[in-house]
């Protein structure tokens, strides 16, 4: 899989893709299943994000949910915590019902929001979220043997803002936080081609879905 080839035209701004808050809905609520569904005896497991045990990957969500809700009432998140003090389902989805909560106020999809990567719409960084959370979920459940793809229709849109917002080029860019596009097996699904194009390897990786 690779980014369309480069024209001598002058590039055009990425347009801002559909209102996030859906898909961050269906997200969350995968990723709280697949905490709920870990056990404690795989806590030390390996995941595909060869810095996280499976415990550390969990308290990271955690943590992500926490700056999902901070974002919304315009915190600069670049300041928080990447991973939490704790990495249970229950604390997860007690902070995502928060972040909800604050994102339904349609102002907080236009305000401008510092993330890592500068300064964005709070739709495109909500986006980012999206994004996130499902690419860890697709770690959390290969890592744990939990099936490893969600809503497809979900996986897809995320996938395309994807691509437009984290071509393949920018990767030699040191503030973005992903590795080279990774080809998918023929029979990746949506969730899977989402982490192969940030740069995860799926080969090793139990892929039940």
């Amino acid at each position: 899989m690779t980014a369309s080839t480069p024209t001598s035209a002058t590039p055009q701004a990425p347009t801002m893709p559909a209102d996030p808050r859906p898909a961050f809905r269906v997200a969350t609520a995968w990723v709280t299943g697949l905490l709920a569904g870990t056990g404690d005896d795989q806590l030390d497991a390996p995941t595909p994000c060869d810095e996280f045990d499976v415990r550390t990957l969990s308290a990271h969500m955690v943590a992500t949910a926490q700056r999902a809700r901070a974002l919304a009432d315009g915190a600069d998140v670049r300041a928080m915590p990447t991973i939490a003090e704790h990495h249970d389902a229950g604390t997860y989805s007690a902070l995502v019902e928060a972040a909800l909560e604050s994102w339904a106020d349609d102002a907080a999809l236009s305000r401008m929001v510092q993330v890592p990567w500068g300064e964005v719409p709070g739709a495109g960084a909500l986006w980012g979220y999206v994004s996130e959370t499902l690419v860890h979920g697709w770690d959390l459940a290969v890592a744990t043997g939990q099936p490893a793809e969600t809503d497809p229709e979900t996986a897809e849109a995320t996938l395309a803002v994807a691509r437009q917002f984290i071509p393949a080029e920018i990767r030699t860019d040191p503030i973005v936080p992903f590795g080279v596009v990774v080809e998918p097996r023929p029979a990746a699904g949506p969730t899977e081609r989402l982490a192969n194009w940030t740069g995860r390897e799926s080969a090793g990786w139990s892929t039940a879905s």
